[in-house]
């Protein structure tokens, strides 16, 4: 069973910078399928913020991070990271890490880490 545990998050003033972690455990081999970070703010649905193909290896992002983030990996920890810059009180929002299973989907998510910017 994958188990993912997010860490990293708090709170932060506008302009500043936080870097979130996920630890995959449980992935027979870390190095396949994707992983993302998602994020959810008050009211709103959750939403895609950046993915990594791990085999690949490739990413993509929300136009709205486009610039200011980075996702990246590490295998020999079982690890991501969402390194997170020039971070606005819009970003705001639980983060949650997630990873596919066998079908492609995200079949398995983080518990979540608040990240709260401040104006």
């Amino acid at each position: 069973q994958v188990q993912l545990v997010e860490s990293g998050g708090g709170l932060v003033q506008a302009g500043g910078s936080l870097r979130l972690s996920c630890v995959a455990s449980g992935r027979t081999n870390f190095n396949r399928g994707t992983m993302g970070w998602f994020r959810q703010a008050p009211g709103k649905d959750r939403v895609v913020v950046a993915r990594l193909n791990l085999f690949l290896p490739s990413t993509s992002y929300a136009d709205f991070v486009q610039g200011r983030f980075t996702i990246s990996s590490e295998s020999a920890k079982n690890t991501i990271y969402l390194q997170m810059n020039n971070l606005k009180p819009e970003d705001t929002a639980i983060y949650y890490c997630a990873s596919t299973g066998p079908t492609g989907t995200y079949d398995y998510w983080g518990q979540g880490t608040q990240v709260t910017v401040s104006s």
